[in-house]
């Protein structure tokens, strides 16, 4: 028998496909503030948003008229309903409200300009009538006792602290795609004003200047160090925004922000693209960290795939994408042998002086030595002991022995090389000036110290110059194609429909990296040549994994995965092994090899292949400042 519901049952289920959580609510009600032209907004929320959640805008505000109208579902003043593809502003559904008046207490206080201020309740689906209220401009939208109406979904609710996280990864995100707003997250649990859990104040100036500054506050000073901006353009699409270098890499993907026309989203094509991007730089178990905005006319994408407006769809979905990767990969390029900060400042703080009884970090204070003022003759004697090994000379000649440290001159732990860095000809600037600066020495037979003009550089040595190989092995295959092996008798791999149809579709690309596969009738594929260097692969097994790639991320990199590997080992074999004692011309020709080459400032796994200190980070250890 069918029965028709009635308005209240009916918002209740609507209402659970826009409100999922106390985040959801915070998310729908700033993206409103923000379409009202909110300069700053001020979000407070009590016990992770269950019992309380009020957001406060300096926005346009609405009439006493208005108000009702608001919490009428499918009102909206966003938009006229002619075109759902022309969509500028967050929120256009006219959902968002009459959902949250369904499964909780909903209060709205507001005032536009020329009018008085008004209020209205609603509790349960039931609204009160409208009445005056106080405020002197904006919004106030207090929202209690969220799914009270529904105790079903309340007994699902994480606990507080995993809701008040969530919210303030809402309020982050948009914080985000909006640097000239400001936002306040206060936590008011257990009465009073509560505290400030995270805020961020309006910035102004140019586009980058104040994304830079609000990436700095919400995902710290570090990423902003180490992040590389990008800037392109496509065919109606702009990428922009900040990757960080692959050094900077995350154990997880909780550091990449994605959106569109600045909407905040989880786009698996988009996610792809940037996996993609650094696929050849990160291992498998690291992760980049990027803060990307497309912007492109609203009619190229499509936002009203979802309730919750988290998923978009792009017209043209391989053009994105294709932004995306060679954007990234350009700038990754460009940044050369550049590592991230991070490196240098985990070495310092490994840097750790002495404690008592010879013990690092040892419980006991270390000891104080008071030493009385050496005489005049005392310093005397001791300035000459110390007096340098070799004399200063002009610059690039062959040192002078002198006399000082002779009785010294023994073996050290570090092989240090005698023979002086002789510049080219054309080479103007002394060595120390260049990046990686000029070799001095060698320790424990891996690793070269190189002095720059404000610091000093520790080359992995192996490290390195595996990645120098590894990049002219992927040169030289790119040029050259790769070599394609014809099986003797091709190998017949039986799919289903829908597997045979994906798998033909991206038959070129896998031909460009020497995997033949055509159709041999019905839902069979044949599998005619694999690419040469892998030896003998098992082609059923490869197929369906990528089959599986392409189920999961939409696309596949298998088989030049597999080829990169091969070169990466090939390269790790090819490349100076750790203890081999290098020369100084050696040293010096692998920093300068460096410094041109890009990509090199880590190795094949992501690891970084050299650490720069600085002068006064290193003073600093020795207590020096």
């Amino acid at each position: 028998m069918i029965r028709q519901l009635d308005d209240s049952a009916i918002n209740r289920i609507a209402a659970g496909e826009v409100i999922e959580r106390p985040a959801s609510a915070v998310k729908e009600l700033v993206e409103n503030a923000i379409d009202a032209g909110a300069t700053r907004i001020t979000v407070e929320i009590a016990d992770g948003g269950k019992t309380l959640i009020r957001v406060t805008d300096d926005g346009c505000g609405m009439t006493a008229e208005d108000l009702p109208l608001a919490l009428s579902r499918h009102a909206t003043s966003k938009i006229d309903g002619s075109d759902l593809l022309n969509i500028h502003t967050f929120g256009f559904r006219g959902e968002a409200l009459p959902s949250l008046g369904a499964v909780g207490r909903l209060t709205i206080t507001s005032r536009a300009a020329g009018s008085d201020a008004a209020q209205i309740r609603v509790a349960g689906g039931k609204m009160d009538p409208v009445k005056p209220g106080a405020l002197r401009a904006g919004t106030v939208v207090e929202l209690r006792d969220l799914f009270y109406a529904t105790p079903a979904r309340l007994k699902f609710m994480r606990t507080d602290r995993a809701e008040a996280q969530a919210i303030g990864d809402v309020i982050k995100r948009l914080a985000m795609a909006e640097p000239s707003v400001g936002f306040t997250l206060r936590d008011v649990s257990g009465g009073g004003e509560g505290r400030v859990t995270f805020r961020a104040d309006p910035l102004s100036g140019d586009l980058f200047d104040a994304l830079h500054g609000r990436l700095a506050s919400v995902l710290g000073r570090e990423f902003a160090e180490n992040a590389l901006k990008i800037d392109a353009t496509r065919e109606g699409l702009r990428l922009y925004g900040y990757a960080a270098l692959p050094t900077y890499s995350r154990g997880a993907a909780v550091a990449q922000f994605l959106f569109v026309n600045t909407r905040p989203v989880k786009d698996k094509m988009l996610t792809g693209a940037l996996r993609a991007a650094y696929f050849d730089f990160l291992s498998r178990d690291r992760h980049p960290a990027a803060a990307l905005f497309i912007d492109c006319d609203p009619t190229l994408v499509d936002v009203n795939v979802h309730p919750a407006k988290s998923e978009v769809r792009f017209r043209d979905p391989g053009l994105a994408r294709g932004l995306i990767v060679s954007s990234l990969r350009h700038a990754l390029a460009e940044a050369g042998h550049r590592a991230s900060s991070t490196v240098a400042g985990a070495t310092l703080g490994a840097m750790r002086p002495e404690q008592a009884g010879g013990q690092t970090g040892g419980q006991g204070a270390p000891h104080v030595y008071q030493m009385d003022r050496p005489s005049m003759g005392a310093r005397a004697t001791a300035y000459s002991a110390q007096r340098p090994d070799y004399a200063p000379v002009p610059p690039y000649q062959p040192p002078q022995q002198s006399s000082g440290f002779a009785e010294m001159a023994s073996a050290f732990s570090g092989q240090v090389i005698d023979e002086p860095f002789t510049p080219p000809a054309d080479q103007e600037q002394p060595p120390e000036a260049l990046p990686l600066g000029a070799a001095r020495g060698q320790v424990h037979e891996n690793y070269i110290i190189a002095q720059t003009a404000d610091g000093m550089v520790i080359v992995d040595q192996h490290a390195a110059h595996e990645r120098l190989v590894y990049e002219k092995l992927k040169k030289q295959m790119g040029e050259n194609g790769v070599a394609a092996q014809a099986l003797l008798i091709p190998e017949i791999v039986e799919l289903s429909d829908n597997d045979c149809a994906r798998l033909l579709a991206v038959a070129d690309e896998l031909a460009k990296f020497g995997l033949g596969i055509e159709a041999f009738g019905g839902n069979a594929v044949a599998v005619r040549e694999t690419p040469a260097i892998l030896g003998e692969v098992n082609a059923e097994a490869m197929v369906k994994d990528i089959l599986d790639e392409l189920d999961d991320q939409g696309e596949s990199q298998l088989v030049q995965a597999r080829l990169e590997a091969i070169l990466s080992r090939v390269a790790c074999h090819g490349s100076i092994r750790s203890g081999r004692r290098m020369r100084g011309e050696e040293m010096n020709a692998l920093l300068r090899e460096m410094e041109a080459t890009p990509h090199s400032g880590q190795c094949n796994h992501g690891r970084p292949t050299y650490v720069e200190l600085k002068l006064s980070d290193i003073e600093r250890l020795f207590g020096r400042t």
